[in-house]
Order: C-alpha cells, then structure tokens, then sequence
C-alpha cells in the first residue's frame, strides 16, 4: 500500500522493521528513497543555513569609470544560487527528516538519539557507526553461529 500526496506516491513505511543495529543498510536506503521522494533528502547532507545575510560586492556598470551606475551582486559562500536553502524550510524538513528517523528505530536506539535535534547529525553517527563494513550484520552472524547447538534427535 502506498500513500498519494500532491500527485506523488510515496511508500508506505509502515512495513519497515525499526533499525536494531542489524538491518542499517536496507532501512537506510529504504529511508532514503523515501526522503528523496518527499524532496527533503538535502537534510541528511546540508548544514543549517546561516542567519548572517550574504556578503555584498559593489560593481559598476562601466569598469573604466567608477560614475556609472553601480550594482549589487550578492555572494554567497560556495552556494549556488538554486541551492540557497530557506531556514524556516530547512528547520521544518529536518523536524520532519527527524521524526521519520526517530520513529523508525527500535525503543533503545530512540532513546539513545532522542536528544540530538538535527537529522544530520542523527544519520551521520548511524553511518559511521553500522554503514562502514557492515558490522553489525557480521557481528549479528558470528553470534548466532557460536550459539548454535546441534541436538542428536532420533
């Protein structure tokens, strides 16, 4: 089953196991293509937005005259124009990147990342953590393998 928005289709998220520390790679990419159908995926990888107003240059029509009519041209630090990012926007995404994240972990690692109120930071401690080498599958795997028992039933 599927949810339609605005004319999009997102998936439903209702099915996917909360993250234990075991499954981070298909609940990551599972979380991921749903931010980026929802268009908010930029909040796993941007900064929040300065609030200190773009650095202005003064230029002149003319450049051999300085009586000409002069312009200003804004200058943003290795920000393009399309990319400028709006901050009530921004802080509305990353409460919503957030709450996805949040709501879709397992009771002990809610309570470990309840506390940090940026998605970012959230899904860059979970990919340093479980996404380096998988190892908390092989971890998972190994244990179950010394648990395992062989019974000589007849």
């Amino acid at each position: 089953m599927s949810i339609k928005t605005s004319n999009k289709i997102l998936p439903d998220l209702s099915k996917l196991e909360p993250l234990d520390g075991t499954n981070y790679h298909r609940w990551s990419q599972k979380l991921l293509i749903f931010f980026e159908q929802l268009e908010v995926d930029y909040i796993l990888s941007t900064d929040l937005p300065s609030s200190d107003p773009p650095t202005t240059t003064s230029t002149s029509s003319d450049p051999e005259s300085s009586t000409g009519p002069s312009t200003t041209v804004a200058v943003t630090d290795q920000v393009k124009k399309d990319q400028v990012i709006d901050p009530k926007k921004y802080a509305k995404d990353n409460k919503s990147v957030r709450g996805h994240l949040l709501n879709h972990m397992s009771d002990p690692m809610f309570d470990l990342f309840v506390v940090q109120k940026s998605a970012k930071d959230i899904w860059s401690t979970l990919e340093s953590r479980y996404g380096g080498d998988d190892a908390g599958r092989k971890k998972y795997v190994v244990e179950k393998w010394l648990q395992f028992q062989m019974t000589h039933d007849k």
